[in-house]
């Protein structure tokens, strides 16, 4: 059998970046194999507190890594260099929380008091958990499931995009050298959906944490279907921005920008549809062309600028067929073009930021996730109809509300139809609250204490004296 040869392909130059060997099925079994060796002695000669001291160990690795880390996920993904060093030191805080609250979360939950009984439920490990993770904040997504997942005492197969396949290489060894042990950690590169799938549906997978679009969830929850085994699911999103009356608008507008276009809109939380109230509608587009006109699109690894490149020609692509769609469809296009007129020259994945007003339903960017950094912008009367709007949507990842007045923003908070909801804040998820999609954005839960379900099974002890017989 050929190997799979895996290539990497700079959204920055167009050009080939690296290449990996993808596993076969025939040697993912080896992989599997001693993985669950690994296990078998690494949930015994590593209690909790042994593993909690290497996690520790690693996530100060991780940090003092930073800068080459991060110049290498803006070559392999494109996030400017000014921000990429962010995102290991807040993998580094997930970590932290994570660490903190392990103890309490892992801890025995006792029974009610009975003379004569001991009794409690123990989190025990699940096996060999199989992680595939996304490009976009590879660190985050991989931290979110690996520090829950090892400080329970399983072992982990880590398949990472092929656009960001070092990643998964660069956590393997940081552990490693933080002292844990051998195939407790191990990568596999795939690049084919037949050879994924084979992997999902090896007997000796015990769980599955996928992290990327809703075809690819559905392909793995298929590829698993014929067992009895957990499969997470973080997917996409359309998240739903509301600007109230009553917000100033040029700190509304400032927020909903960097929402929608961080990481080039690059995010399953980013803003991807706006709805904006009658009465302030015409002035928030002001401010948002306003604020644009502060963004530069341009070089990743100039420190100057602010956006990149999307991750791929056919990302450009499908950005381009939803913009075209919806100004076809009566969309107004308030891009200030000549902002970006000299980024966009550096090739087919430099997409500028587009501003359409007078959006609706019936356009296939404030329906479908579009995975870019686009604002399109819809008129509403009330908040009953912003509410109704917002639920409208197959996703229900997150959405935010922006107004002064934070109770109405909580009440209508409690009617979003999303995993989490936000009032004057977006794109941020916390490490202590559960980060869950609705919906098809997914289910299962990662961070927070409830972060640690996915990765162990329960078991009730029931231990009752032994009876004085020989009195």
């Amino acid at each position: 059998m050929s190997t799979e040869i895996i290539t990497t392909i700079s959204p920055i130059t167009g050009q080939p970046l690296l290449t990996r060997e993808g596993v076969s099925t025939e040697d993912f079994s080896s992989v599997v194999e001693k993985s669950n060796h690994a296990f078998s002695t690494f949930r015994h000669t590593h209690p909790l507190k042994k593993r909690q001291e290497i996690v520790n160990r690693a996530l100060e690795i991780l940090s003092s890594k930073s800068e080459l880390l991060a110049k290498e996920l803006t070559e392999q993904m494109g996030r400017p260099i000014r921000y990429t060093g962010s995102e290991i030191s807040t993998a580094k805080m997930r970590g932290e929380y994570l660490l903190k609250v392990s103890d309490e979360v892992l801890k025995d939950s006792p029974g009610e008091e009975q003379e004569g009984f001991r009794r409690f439920i123990r989190r025990e490990p699940l096996g060999v958990i199989l992680v595939i993770f996304a490009w976009n904040y590879p660190y985050l997504i991989l931290i979110n499931s690996l520090v829950p997942a090892v400080l329970a005492g399983n072992t982990l197969l880590l398949k990472p995009s092929p656009q960001t396949p070092t990643v998964a290489e660069h956590i393997v060894s940081i552990f490693a050298e933080a002292g844990l042990p051998e195939n407790v950690l191990q990568t596999v590169h795939c690049g084919t959906p037949k050879t994924l799938e084979s992997f999902v549906s090896h007997p000796d997978i015990r769980s599955i944490a996928f992290t990327g679009s809703v075809s690819g969830g559905i392909a793995v929850q298929k590829a698993a279907v014929s067992r009895v085994v957990p499969v997470g699911l973080e997917l996409g999103g359309k998240d739903p921005a509301y600007v109230r009356p009553d917000v100033n608008l040029a700190w509304a507008a400032e927020n909903i920008v960097d929402g929608a276009i961080f990481n080039s809109g690059q995010s399953c939380c980013s803003i991807e549809r706006v709805y904006v109230h009658q009465s302030v509608y015409d002035d928030f587009l002001i401010e948002v062309v306003k604020v644009l006109e502060g963004y530069k699109l341009g070089d990743p690894l100039d420190k100057s600028t602010q956006i990149g490149p999307v991750v791929s020609v056919k990302s450009a692509k499908t950005i381009s067929e939803h913009i075209n769609d919806a100004e076809a469809k009566g969309a107004v296009n308030l891009t200030p073009k000549t902002v970006f007129a000299e980024g966009v020259r550096l090739g087919e994945t430099f997409v500028r930021p587009e501003l359409l007003a007078e959006c609706n339903h019936s356009m296939r960017i404030m329906i479908e996730e579009t995975f870019g950094p686009t604002i399109p912008v819809m008129k509403v009367s009330d908040d009953e109809e912003a509410v109704k709007l917002m639920n409208d949507s197959q996703f229900g990842l997150t959405a935010s509300i922006w107004t002064k007045d934070i109770e109405t923003g909580e009440r209508l908070a409690e009617r979003v139809e999303a995993g989490t909801v936000f009032v004057n804040r977006c794109d941020y998820p916390s490490p202590d609250l559960a980060w869950t999609g609705w919906k098809d954005s997914g289910r299962g839960v990662t961070l927070s204490k409830f972060g640690f379900e996915a990765f162990v099974r329960l078991k009730s002890f029931h231990l009752k004296n032994y009876p004085e017989l020989d009195k």
